[in-house]
């Protein structure tokens, strides 16, 4: 006897529904604690470069140092942009106001293409691998390229000699970056490589369930992740330190976006039940730097958790992600515009290895819904033309 899938209930949103199994990564949010394969991912930002997670997640191992220099050898050259594709960028650049991550999304897809990617049920994990090398390194180059574009500069060619994150700050401003600032970046870079079956990581797997190439798989990641109340949140937590403006008026502010049903951007998460480890990371590297606006968003913090303690008790909400991500960016150079599009530059690396751990599994992903409205069948009206 077999149940009709429609009949099985499960919860709203499919929260706490385990639809896999998987090696990549795991949250544990009771704990506080996530990682990547067997390592946390925190000790792997404070004690490893960008290269180094890169490598793990989609080969599986942390490099030793001659895996390294292979895997620069093959990830460097792949930086840059293919020839056929930069005419393509001016226009896509200044194509709308959707911001550079849904013009990359464009760009993904025209990469894809020019270089003749074929669906992933036609290749062999050696051709997907390379596929999504290739995705990996060329995604910061694209978004580099299409803000510099919108902003009426020129692209800003990688350069061999600087490590990832470096090299991102690089193309995005023109300027070598301090080593402070390169570090930060690279350590919030590593921290949202991957973070568990979110909505983006989920889409990515369920379009590379039908079979389809993993550029197309990567677009629906950056569909998914340019919702706001996914993505989006890192510049909205740095305008709320600016809608409340000064120490004197953060309680007076809290309470009536509280009271009011608001919610607080930088604050809460749907799994962390405890403070966020890449939070309390990226606080301390926030630390690091000192000056007023860390000072005004450590103070922001500390009343907001009284004020929600007091107003809403039993409901413990912590700083997440996005709070401190936005004020180590700020810091160190990356325009608000470009705080959801860096965060895509490094989960591009979490979606890949999940299209190619999905891809593994011939099994699509297919649930079932319930119909809730008029019932069928009813007769069908005439045509008012007839007649």
């Amino acid at each position: 006897m077999t149940t009709d899938p429609a009949s099985v209930d499960v919860p709203r949103g499919l929260k706490g529904v385990v639809v896999t199994e998987t090696r990549l990564s795991d949250v544990r949010g009771r704990e506080g604690f996530y990682h990547y394969r067997q390592y946390s991912a925190i000790d792997l930002a404070e004690r490893r470069t960008f290269e180094d997670v890169w490598h793990l997640m989609l080969l599986g191992t942390l490099p030793s140092g001659e895996e390294r220099e292979r895997f620069a050898g093959r990830t460097l050259p792949l930086r840059r942009v293919p020839d056929a594709l930069r005419p393509l960028l001016p226009a896509l650049a200044a194509s709308g106001r959707g911001g550079q991550l849904d013009n990359v999304r464009s760009a993904i897809s025209a990469a894809g293409a020019v270089r003749g990617m074929r669906p992933l049920y036609d290749l062999d994990p050696g051709e997907r691998l390379d596929d999504a090398l290739f995705v990996t390194a060329l995604m910061p180059t694209l978004l580099t390229a299409l803000h510099r574009l919108a902003d009426g500069l020129e692209p800003v060619e990688p350069r061999d000699d600087l490590g990832h994150a470096a090299n991102y700050l690089y193309m995005l401003t023109g300027r070598v970056p301090s080593p402070d600032h390169a570090r930060a970046v690279e350590q919030y870079l590593i921290s949202t490589v991957d973070h568990g079956f979110n909505a983006s990581t989920f889409t990515a797997r369920v379009i590379a369930s039908t079979g389809a190439d993993l550029a197309s798989c990567v677009a629906g990641a950056l569909g998914a992740l340019s919702g706001p109340l996914h993505g989006g949140a890192p510049s909205r937590a740095l305008d709320t330190l600016d809608a409340i403006g000064s120490p004197d008026r953060i309680d007076a502010w809290v309470r009536e976006r509280v009271l009011a049903g608001d919610r607080i951007m930088g604050f809460g998460h749907p799994v962390y039940r405890t403070e966020d480890p890449r939070s309390r990371m990226l606080s301390g590297i926030a630390k690091g730097f000192g000056g007023d606006l860390v000072d005004f968003a450590h103070e922001v913090e500390r009343r907001v958790v009284d004020i929600l303690a007091e107003l809403k008790p039993g409901r413990e909400l912590h700083t997440n992600v996005e709070f401190y991500a936005g004020v180590v960016m700020e810091i160190c150079g990356i325009p608000r515009s470009m705080f959801t599009p860096t965060f895509a530059a490094a989960r591009t690396v979490g979606w890949s290895a999940n299209i190619l751990e999905q891809a593994e599994d011939s099994k699509i992903i297919r649930p079932s819904a319930r119909y809730v409205g008029d019932p069928p069948p009813q007769p069908v009206p005439a045509d008012p033309r007839a007649g």
